[in-house]
C-alpha cells in the first residue's frame, strides 16, 4: 500500500542547488549590483524587513534568463520520465516565485504547479513543510532536495530524492524517508578552483620581470626576489578580479560556447565560495604589495581600479575595452619597474602598448569568429558584431606591426649603444617578432587560436622557440 501511495504521490522539487546548480538569490543579487551598484546601500534596509521582503525587492528589479541557467540534466531527464508516466511534478522553492515561474515556463514540466517566496513569505524550512503538508498531506508527497535545510521536508515526505549532496546528508535523509534516488555528480574541487583562479593566466604577470631583464640585472638576487613578490601580488589580485568578473558575467558567459563551462557559470562552484575566494586572494595580494616599495602599492591600486572599472563598465564599449586591456598589460611592466625601482624606458612601454593592443584584438577577433560559427550575430555584453571582424583584424595587425616598428626605432637609438656591445645583432629580433605576430593572426584566421593569445603562447612550442631565438640574439648582442 505504501508503494502505491508513493508511486501516485506528487513529486515536489526544490530549485536552488537541486534543479539548477546555482542559487538564484545570489545570482539576482549580483545582477542587481551590476546594473545598479548604488543598490548596495538599499540592501540593509530591505533585509531589516525580513528575507521575504529582501528577495521580493530584488526580484522586482531583476530579470533572469531561465533558458541559460545551469540545470542538472540528469535530474531533468528523470523528471521528464516521471511526467510521461503520469506523475504530478511540483516546483517548491525558497526563490522568489517570479523566478520559479520563469524556470517552470522554460522547462514545461510543472503544469503551473509552482510555489515560491513572495513579498511576505520566505518559503523555506518550516514554511515549506507547512505548505506541502497542507496541499498534499503528511507522507503523501515525495521531495527532491540537496541540503540540510531540506531535512524537515523529507521528515514529512513518503519518498526522498537526494541531489548533489554528501553521503552524510543522504544517510540523514534515509533516516527520515525512504531514499529512492541519489543524483551525484562528483566535482574535482582543486581543478575547478584552479580554473576559477585562472592559474594559466598568471603567465601574463611574468611581464613584471621585463624591466630587470631589459636592464641586464638578471643575476641580481634582490631585484629578482622583489620581482617575484610583485608577480605573486599581481597574480592573486588579478585572480580576485577574474572571480568577481565571472560572478558578474554569468548571463553573458552562459551564452558563450566556451565560457559557459567556467566554474561559476556552470554551477561547479557556488557564488558564495567564489566571493570568499576572491576576498582571500585580494587580501593576500595587497598584503604582499606592502613588502615592496610604496610606488608599487600605488601601481597595484591603479591596476585594481582600472581592471575593476573594466569589469563593471568599460568592457561594454567597443575598442575602448581592448585599449584598456592593452594598458593593463603595460601596467604590469611598469609595476615590475616600481617593485624593483628599475624604471622602464619609454621605448619598452610604447612597444608593450602596441603589442598588447594587437593581442587584445586577437582575443576579440577569435571570440567573434566563434560566435559567427554558432550562428550568433553579436558578442553578448561586449558591443561587437560579427561584421566587425575585418575592421578588428585590420587594426590588430597594424598595431602588431607598429610594435615591431617601435622596436626597430629603439635598436636605432643611442640608448642601445650603452647596453649592448654588438647592437647591430639586435636587428635579428625584428624578423622573429614579425613572424610571431603574423603567425598569431594567421592562426586566429584559421580558428586555431584560444580566446586568449597569451595563454596560447604559453602552450605553443613554436612560441618557445621564438623566445629562445630572441634570448640567443640578446646574448650575442651583449
Amino acid at each position: 500500500m505504501g508503494e502505491d501511495v508513493s508511486a501516485r504521490s506528487p513529486l515536489c522539487v526544490d530549485l536552488d542547488g537541486t534543479l539548477i546548480k546555482t542559487d538564484l538569490l545570489w545570482e539576482s543579487l549580483l545582477a542587481l549590483l551590476k546594473q545598479n551598484p548604488l543598490s548596495l546601500f538599499l540592501l540593509p534596509f530591505w533585509l531589516l524587513k525580513g528575507k521575504a521582503h529582501f528577495k521580493h525587492e530584488i526580484a522586482r528589479r531583476v530579470t533572469l534568463d531561465a533558458s541559460t541557467l545551469p540545470y542538472d540534466q540528469e535530474l531533468i531527464d528523470f523528471l521528464t520520465e516521471q511526467r510521461r508516466a503520469g506523475r504530478t511534478l511540483v516546483l517548491a522553492t525558497a526563490s522568489h516565485v517570479s523566478f520559479a515561474q520563469a524556470v517552470a515556463a522554460h522547462l514545461g514540466l510543472f503544469e503551473e504547479r509552482v510555489f515560491g517566496s513572495d513579498a511576505s513569505i520566505n518559503l523555506k524550512g518550516a514554511r515549506k513543510v507547512a505548505l506541502l503538508v497542507k496541499q498534499y498531506g503528511t507522507r503523501r508527497f515525495a521531495y527532491a532536495g540537496n541540503s540540510a535545510a531540506d531535512l524537515p521536508v523529507w521528515a514529512e515526505a513518503n519518498e526522498a530524492i537526494v541531489v548533489s549532496a554528501s553521503a552524510g546528508l543522504a544517510s540523514r535523509a534515509q533516516a527520515l524517508a525512504p531514499v529512492s534516488r541519489v543524483f551525484s555528480q562528483p566535482v574535482r574541487w582543486l581543478k575547478q578552483v584552479a580554473k576559477a583562479l585562472r592559474i594559466h593566466q598568471w603567465a601574463k604577470n611574468v611581464l613584471v620581470f621585463i624591466p630587470v631583464i631589459a636592464s641586464h640585472q638578471l643575476t641580481n638576487r634582490t631585484l629578482m626576489i622583489q620581482a617575484a613578490v610583485a608577480f605573486l601580488s599581481f597574480s592573486l589580485t588579478a585572480s580576485s578580479v577574474y572571480i568577481i568578473n565571472d560572478c558578474l558575467d554569468l548571463a553573458s558567459d552562459r551564452r558563450h560556447p566556451r565560457k559557459k563551462y567556467r566554474p561559476f557559470a556552470s554551477g561547479s562552484l557556488s557564488i558564495p565560495f567564489g566571493l570568499f575566494l576572491a576576498a582571500a586572494c585580494l587580501v593576500i595580494g595587497l598584503a604582499s604589495a606592502f613588502l615592496l616599495p610604496p610606488v608599487f602599492v600605488i601601481v597595484l591600486a591603479g591596476y585594481l581600479v582600472l581592471t575593476t572599472a573594466y569589469s563593471f563598465y568599460l568592457k561594454q564599449f567597443v575598442l575602448l575595452d581592448v585599449i584598456v586591456l592593452a594598458q593593463l598589460y603595460t601596467v604590469r611592466v611598469y609595476g615590475g619597474g616600481a617593485a624593483t625601482e628599475v624604471v622602464p624606458s619609454h621605448w619598452l612601454l610604447t612597444f608593450s602598448l602596441f603589442l598588447f593592443l594587437s593581442l587584445a584584438l586577437v582575443k576579440r577577433f577569435t571570440e567573434l569568429r566563434l560566435m559567427s560559427q554558432t550562428e550568433g550575430t553579436e558578442l553578448h555584453g561586449r558591443g561587437y558584431w560579427v561584421k566587425d571582424l575585418e575592421h578588428i583584424s585590420s587594426i590588430g595587425t597594424a598595431s602588431g606591426l607598429l610594435a615591431v616598428l617601435v622596436l626597430a626605432l629603439y635598436i636605432s637609438s643611442k640608448e642601445v649603444l650603452l647596453l649592448y656591445s654588438h647592437a647591430e645583432v639586435l636587428w635579428l629580433v625584428c624578423p622573429v617578432m614579425l613572424y610571431w605576430i603574423s603567425r598569431i593572426w594567421m592562426l586566429a584566421y584559421r580558428n586555431r587560436m584560444d580566446d586568449d593569445p597569451v595563454v596560447f603562447a604559453v602552450k605553443d612550442p613554436k612560441s618557445y622557440v621564438m623566445a629562445a631565438l630572441i634570448g640567443v640574439i640578446l646574448f650575442l648582442a651583449k
